[in-house]
């Protein structure tokens, strides 16, 4: 699908107005293009932001391994010695990591 000088001018326009999922959807509908399309022409100008994964909490998330390996750092221990920890549920190993 290809993009005249005036619509990657007016899409890149539109997209840094207001970065967000809903702006690549107007821009698809506006200009009779998939979504894909748009956010493809928007990474080649190099001003497509992904959206970032948040928690249902709105934390980053971690995995049990990263969880994991901070409290080894913590405890100043050795991987073999807590070898299984990582089959603890999250929110244990994350109270766990929290008191140390």
């Amino acid at each position: 699908m290809n993009y005249t000088q005036e619509q990657t001018i007016y899409i890149v326009e539109k997209y840094l107005e207001n970065p967000t999922r809903e702006t690549v959807e107007k821009l698809a509908e506006e200009l009779q293009k998939t979504s894909k399309s748009i956010i493809g022409k928007l990474s080649r100008e190099g001003v497509y932001r992904r959206s970032v994964y948040k928690t249902k909490t709105g934390e980053s998330p971690e995995t049990k391994e990263q969880l994991v390996r901070e409290i080894e750092s913590a405890l100043d221990l050795e991987i073999e010695i807590l070898a299984g920890l990582e089959k603890a549920p999250k929110l244990v190993l994350k109270h766990l990591r929290n008191s140390l």
